[in-house]
């Protein structure tokens, strides 16, 4: 299995709409056939430790069975438009992939 973790930092000025529609974008990912699982959320409201990064606003953990279906998701239209349609959301996007 292939784990590919993203992790946004959202533009601070974002109205509260253009939050959600960012998240709503997210979740289109789901539609995905290369993906195996697809999940979104926010940090956790987990006790705060030194090794804890809970800066970012939203993370997407996406599940493929290969390297080979990571790639797929990569070149698939509705990855393609979701960063096209929001790419100018984000200030910076952080991406750990693992097997």
């Amino acid at each position: 299995m292939l784990y590919h973790c993203v992790y946004f930092w959202l533009k601070p000025e974002l109205t509260a709409e253009q939050r959600a529609e960012f998240r709503r974008g997210v979740e289109t990912l789901k539609g995905i056939k290369s993906a195996a699982q697809v999940a979104v959320g926010v940090p956790a409201k987990t006790t705060p430790r030194p090794v804890i990064d809970a800066s970012y606003d939203v993370a997407l953990v996406v599940v493929c069975a290969d390297v080979a279906a990571e790639a797929a998701y990569q070149v698939d239209p509705l990855h393609l438009a979701f960063v096209a349609n929001f790419k100018t959301y984000w200030t910076r996007v952080q991406i750990y992939d693992s097997e």
